[in-house]
């Protein structure tokens, strides 16, 4: 049990846990979670940390996309946000990177969640290990972050 899934239980919130097995050779951790679970890849999201070296915010999106790093700036009302150092973000949240989940994280972080996922019924995001996802509600998954939704993908 991650620290995600304890989160979403104690605060009652049903989730669906879906685990494969992990290729060490993947060269996305995205994008074989969406093929090993035989998932859209517009369902599957991955999180991503940012900073402007003074604060740190968390941003999930499709794996499909890039992140549009004036869009998520403008999303947490900042000027300028870059992509926060992988170790940065692996001490920041407890999680090593391919399995960072939004959820559980050792520090709550302020989250955007790509306005994609409001149309979805499930979503899917990291466990809190590689080869581990949570399939969840959107709107369940911002109320347990206190996040929002934003445009913060590349076109």
């Amino acid at each position: 049990m991650t620290p995600a899934c304890k989160v979403l239980k104690s605060n009652k919130i049903e989730f669906s846990i879906h685990e494969y097995e992990h290729d060490v050779n993947a060269k996305s951790f995205g994008l074989e979670a969406a093929e090993k679970l035989a998932l859209n890849v517009e369902e599957v999201f991955k999180t991503l940390m940012v900073t402007d070296d003074k604060n740190y915010f968390v941003a999930v999106l499709p794996v499909s996309h890039q992140l549009n790093l004036k869009k998520v700036a403008a999303a947490f009302g900042t000027k300028k946000l870059h992509m926060a150092n992988p170790k940065d973000a692996e001490r920041l949240t407890g999680y090593l990177v391919g399995g960072i989940s939004p959820v559980g994280q050792k520090k709550r972080l302020k989250t955007v969640i790509c306005e994609s996922a409001k149309d979805l019924e499930t979503m899917y995001v990291s466990g809190g290990r590689r080869g581990l996802d949570i399939g969840i509600h959107p709107s369940d998954l911002a109320k347990v972050l206190g996040a929002h939704f934003a445009d913060i993908v590349e076109e």
